[in-house]
């Protein structure tokens, strides 16, 4: 099997977390998208943002108190699932879930901890989602 590939969604405030967060999966051998990292001077934000979303397996969505008044937020979780794209939440202690969109607040979500122990979990997470989502098509 070739190295899942992740997009990482986030705000900018969280900015250093998930750089942390993807380079602890890159170590991991996951493949990962994360625009402070791979979006190009000059190049239009949507346009890399909608072609990553196409070519990730999974999306990963960094959910903080910041995050939830991003509209990107809302454009990327309904592209995910638009597209079929499995979607794994990683959401800080302080979010009240009552404030996630529907189409979080119905999967199961990964509590943000260190960068490392959350790539850990998620990683684990991200086998049994693809082998499912392979299982599924």
């Amino acid at each position: 099997m070739d190295k899942p590939k992740v997009f990482i969604s986030h705000s900018f405030s969280d900015g250093s977390w998930a750089r942390e967060f993807a380079n602890s999966l890159h170590h991991r051998g996951v493949k990962v998208w994360l625009d402070s990292n791979d979006l190009q001077a000059g190049r239009s934000w949507k346009e890399a943002i909608e072609k990553r979303l196409r070519e990730s397996n999974v999306i990963a969505l960094l959910v903080t108190p910041d995050t939830i008044k991003r509209p990107n937020l809302f454009f990327e979780i309904g592209a995910a699932i638009g597209m079929g794209k499995p979607v794994i939440s990683v959401v800080s202690e302080g979010v009240d879930s009552s404030v996630l969109p529907a189409s979080l607040r119905e999967r199961q979500q990964l509590l943000k901890s260190s960068p490392d122990a959350t790539a850990e979990e998620f990683f684990a997470i991200l086998h049994d989602t693809l082998s499912a989502n392979a299982r599924a098509l």
